[in-house]
């Protein structure tokens, strides 16, 4: 604020009190007739005020409303404004207008947040931290209490608005003159998370972020540093914090899936590829860790059933709380010497393009085990082995038991139909999850590539290939189509980037080339990229990176509605 604006409103001021001694000798509801809008612009601002005020408002009055000399010479930690306490529970909300001397990034505003002061010079004063402007920070006496600063939880939007590849000399303009609010939100959780919105006068919206622990329950203070600028301070309120506390509740049970059904003597994996869900009291469910699941396990050294109880003692927010626990039981047995397919599976006939062979379909077949006392048994089939030979005709299947011994094979009679074209769905009236391509196996670190021409419908956007993510017990990871879109319970950790223009998407979809990448990324990530060729010529790509899988089992298909796929190869 300039001189001149402070006489201005001085001279305001006068008048108004002019006028309140005129109104109460009159003892009359006094309307003021002179500016003729003066009277619409007080009714303005005060309904401006109460839309923001909804009853948990507490408007804070400001006694420093310049902050720092307004030739912006203020040397540092020399200007500051008014120290601002925030209760847990409460946000600040600051507004300012941000003036700056323009040589240096960080001659703009300063905010430190430390515990709960009447003076920082006083005793036992102390920072959780300092954030400049610019995107810069460092940390205070309270990190001594363990209430550390992180230079990486700083973000920010900052653009090179002249696009000469640095974005400081833009930011500096932009500061100059803008209009900033602060809102620093004091979380019952126990953090702190301060949001800078500046606007600039040339329109540019700077947006800078930082969040860390601060105590839960006492109050902090927030307050602004000038150096080498000052601050016109505007208006200061709080209200209720917009971090929700989320309740804790206790988990109410807890089940296990894909544990060994059997282990051979000497074997001591109880687990396996193991998988603890537990169930809490409003419903919810979350696969949890295993190193927070307790085992009770008996004597694996002799043969016989085995009993396995697991407990799990942790509410949802992970404190400890009353235990639930739940049992499965396998069969240690002797080493396997020998197996031998019993009952053939359904399928034993594979039609593919090749070069790649599909997945093994053991469906309904039944495995039998000879162990080295002489007896027998079944071997589930999710504890095989399956590989196909990418040859045509009549084949065997190899099937494989990896004991704690030893290893043990044997065949399974099949028939391949290899080479030309593989037909996903018959003609451009399939219905949807009715047609699908054989399963492929993506190794971990490995990419499989489909390349196919599609025929479709175009009635709509989805008449076009689908990429189902799965286990090889079929438990599914994601679908996700062509048309950048995509659903289960690995997808919502995936990125989605395409390029298309949708006016022209629908009516090329018939006749185009398109080539399908799946890779198996070895971190339980999966990547699917569509590559797609019109019959113009004209390229265009959908991926999505990031999908949640199993890296060590992992396979793909394809499915289609309204449309059919020649698929050429698979490699």
């Amino acid at each position: 604020m300039k001189t001149t604006k402070l006489i201005r409103y001085a001279l305001f001021a006068i008048v108004l009190i002019a006028v309140g001694f005129a109104g109460c000798e009159d003892a009359t509801s006094y309307q003021i007739d002179a500016p003729i809008d003066l009277q619409n612009r007080i009714d303005s601002i005060a309904a401006a005020k109460a839309s923001i005020d909804t009853g948990d408002t507490t408007y804070i009055d400001i006694s420093t409303t310049i902050v720092g000399a307004e030739d912006n010479s203020a040397a540092w930690w020399t200007a500051f404004s008014d120290y601002f306490s925030i209760p847990s529970n409460q946000l600040l909300h600051i507004e300012f207008t941000n003036y700056t001397s323009g040589a240096n990034n960080w001659n703009n505003w300063n905010l430190a947040v430390s515990n709960e002061i009447e003076d920082r010079d006083g005793e036992g004063y102390a920072e959780y931290f300092v954030l400049r402007s610019d995107a810069y920070g460092w940390a205070g006496g309270m990190a001594d209490e363990g209430y550390e600063f992180d230079l990486n939880m700083v973000t920010n939007n900052y653009p090179d608005t002249d696009g000469d590849g640095d974005i400081w000399n833009d930011f500096r303009t932009t500061m100059a003159g803008a209009s900033v609010t602060i809102e620093v939100d004091h979380s019952a959780t126990g953090n702190v998370y301060v949001t800078a919105t500046a606007v600039g006068t040339n329109g540019t919206e700077l947006v800078e972020t930082y969040s860390q622990a601060v105590s839960a329950s006492s109050n902090i203070t927030a307050f602004l540093i000038a150096d080498g600028s000052h601050f016109e301070m505007k208006e200061a309120y709080l209200i209720p914090s917009k971090v929700t506390v989320v309740e804790d509740v206790m988990s109410s049970s807890i089940s296990v899936t894909g544990v060994p059904t059997a282990l051979e003597l000497g074997d001591e994996d109880y687990w396996g590829e193991g998988v603890a869900t537990v169930t809490f009291a409003d419903g919810s469910s979350t696969e949890v860790d295993t190193a927070d699941v307790s085992f009770t396990v008996p004597d694996l050294s002799t043969i016989g059933e085995k009993t396995i109880l697991v407990t799990y003692s942790k509410t949802k927010q992970g404190e400890y709380g009353p235990a639930v626990s739940t049992y499965y039981s396998l069969e240690v047995t002797n080493a396997v010497t020998s197996l031998e397919v019993t009952t053939l599976p359904s399928n034993t006939t594979y039609t593919f393009p090749g070069p790649t062979a599909p997945a093994f379909d053991p469906t309904d077949m039944v495995v039998t085990a000879t162990y080295s006392d002489g007896a027998t048994g079944v071997i589930a089939n999710k504890d095989l082995q399956f590989e196909i030979p990418a040859v045509n005709g009549a084949q065997n299947a190899t099937i494989t038991y990896v004991g704690s011994t030893s290893t043990v094979t044997t065949t399974c009679p099949i028939t391949n139909v290899m080479g030309g074209t593989y037909l996903v769905g018959t003609d451009t009236s399939t219905a949807w999850w009715t047609e699908f391509s054989n399963d492929y196996y993506v190794p971990s670190g490995s990419t499989r590539k489909f390349t196919m021409k599609c025929y479709s419908s175009e009635t709509n956007n989805w008449n076009s290939p689908c990429t189902i993510l799965r286990k090889s017990d079929n438990t599914e990871n994601a679908v996700v189509r062509m048309d950048h879109f995509g659903w289960g319970d690995g997808y919502g950790t995936a990125t989605a980037e395409s390029d298309w223009d949708w006016d022209t998407f629908l009516t090329n979809i018939d006749g185009s080339d398109i080539v399908i990448s799946i890779t198996n990324n070895g971190d339980n990530t999966a990547d699917i990229r569509y590559d797609v060729t019109y019959e113009g010529g004209e390229t265009h790509y959908q991926v999505y990176t990031g999908i949640t899988v199993d890296s060590a089992d992992l396979t793909c298909a394809l499915v289609v509605e309204a449309a059919y796929l020649e698929v050429t190869s698979v490699e």
